[in-house]
């Protein structure tokens, strides 16, 4: 792992494939990105590949694993693993509906019968889980003898959750890290980890002490291989401290609505707050795959800041819409917002390359999502083709659209540039220092040092000006 900046990105967005995603890479990006996050490139039976099948192999409309090791060459590699749950299509949850009992595979899964002290929970129960769907969270299987059962399912119906407390589904999980470190992996994404570990009569997320068992087995694992582990998890930002001061990474998810409600407001203030207590080791984002994220700023925003910053982004922001948030385009997850970066400040130059200055000073590791490199708007063809409210922010970009932007579009360019000159100074060191200050209210100052350099922003966040100087040791 590097301390340079990250892209994320699926392998089919920028060019069609893996093959044109290096030859993207190596011809606009080479020195802007260190590292990649391919977004799950497995054989998967839905939710854009976060239902995999296997991780042994790619998915053959996307290349092959040894177009992944190739990549691993020239840019440090982030993979998903999703150890909360596996495609209902998988061979694994097949045997089990086919033989049941007799089924190697049938301590994998969680059966209600098994689960819940009568078979079934009681409502008291149903309510404390945190919970992705109104009632509790299941499908009903049928097996090849007729019967039917209650299955855990956390998500959508193709994606089955793993029982991670037996003996065959931890062997599942050693397999295929190890299998994914000597595939080149230098950093694997604990996709949902929070909601791995269930017991009754708890929240059956981030269930305690047992995640904290799950998260050092699973990084005893990959640490012969040099590998880091970075568990996602979006809810209060406590839970990312708590993670941080055991001495793992994290993501960085209160940044984004932070960064929204300084450019909206004009006040550095929240965002001030945070970046003075933030961890060191952490990955920064304004943007990823899903939607910008809310609930991750409570207790750093008041209540009612976050709703004026989420009204914000629906007055201010560039076709950002209520109704896509909406059961009308599948989606009712009150806690993000779909929307790309760029239209959220209203396809602004000027805010939205202080907006990623701001990120690329935070401490940490920043990451910068495809359409966010692109500086890409909301993408209302796709959205509405598929009434998928996150495919708003999932453009798919070929090479050619790719050179145009570059060619004709001064923020590309722009922004590239900044994203080489964070990843080349040494003013930005992740154990190094990093100090804020408010000359005014609408006036933020951050300096970033190290024992061999130092760079200051000083940005308007009203009229989103911003100037940045630096030194080297020696200068």
């Amino acid at each position: 792992m590097k301390n340079k900046i990250m892209l994320i990105t699926y392998a089919d967005s920028l060019g069609k494939n893996l093959g044109e995603l290096k030859e993207v890479l190596d011809t606009y990006f080479s020195k802007a990105f260190g590292g990649v996050h391919i977004l799950p490139f497995f054989p998967s039976s839905g939710d854009r590949g976060f239902a995999p099948l296997r991780y042994d192999v790619t998915d053959e409309n996307l290349g092959t694993m040894e177009q992944v090791r190739e990549l691993s060459k020239d840019y440090y590699l982030m993979f998903d693993f999703m150890v909360n749950h596996i495609s209902k299509q998988s061979e694994y949850f097949k045997d089990f509906q086919q033989k049941k009992d007799a089924s190697k595979y049938k301590d994998l899964f969680i059966r209600y019968k098994d689960f819940w002290e009568n078979g079934e929970p009681t409502q008291e129960q149903v309510d404390k889980i945190y919970k992705r769907k109104p009632r509790a969270p299941y499908i009903d299987v049928e097996f090849a003898d007729g019967t039917s059962e209650k299955i855990w399912c956390t998500f959508g119906e193709e994606q089955i959750d793993l029982n991670v407390d037996t003996p065959v589904t931890r062997e599942f999980i050693r397999e295929t890290l190890v299998d994914m470190c000597k595939n080149g992996a230098s950093i694997i994404r604990l996709d949902a980890f929070a909601y791995a570990v269930k017991r009754p009569d708890t929240s059956c997320f981030f269930v305690e002490p047992e995640m904290w068992d799950l998260l050092q087995e699973i990084e005893d694992t990959v640490k012969p291989y040099g590998v880091t582990i970075l568990p996602e998890i979006h809810e209060h930002y406590s839970i990312q401290m708590k993670i941080a001061a055991k001495g793992f990474w994290v993501y960085d998810f209160a940044l984004p609505v932070l960064v929204l409600h300084a450019l909206y407001s004009g006040r550095g203030d929240r965002l001030k707050n945070w970046i003075d207590q933030c961890p060191k080791h952490q990955f920064t984002t304004l943007d990823t795959h899903d939607g910008i994220g809310i609930v991750d700023v409570k207790d750093l925003l008041t209540d009612e800041e976050i709703e004026e910053t989420k009204n914000n982004m629906f007055t201010k922001g560039a076709n950002v819409k209520r109704i896509y948030n909406t059961e009308a385009y599948n989606n009712l997850d009150i806690y993000q917002i779909n929307c790309t970066y760029y239209s959220a400040l209203g396809n602004n130059d000027k805010a939205y390359l202080l907006a990623r200055a701001i990120q690329f000073f935070a401490p940490g590791i920043p990451m910068v999502y495809y359409v966010g490199a692109m500086a890409g708007e909301n993408d209302l063809e796709l959205l509405e083709a598929t009434k998928e409210g996150r495919n708003i922010n999932r453009h798919y970009y070929t090479k050619e659209e790719i050179a145009e932007n570059f060619a004709n579009r001064k923020i590309v360019n722009d922004l590239r540039e900044l994203m080489e000159f964070r990843n080349t100074h040494p003013a930005f060191a992740v154990e190094g220092e990093c100090k804020t200050e408010l000359p005014r209210e609408n006036v933020l100052r951050i300096t970033r040092s190290s024992k061999e350099g130092t760079a200051v922003l000083e940005a308007d966040l009203k009229t989103h000006e911003f100037t940045i100087t630096c030194s080297e040791q020696g200068e």
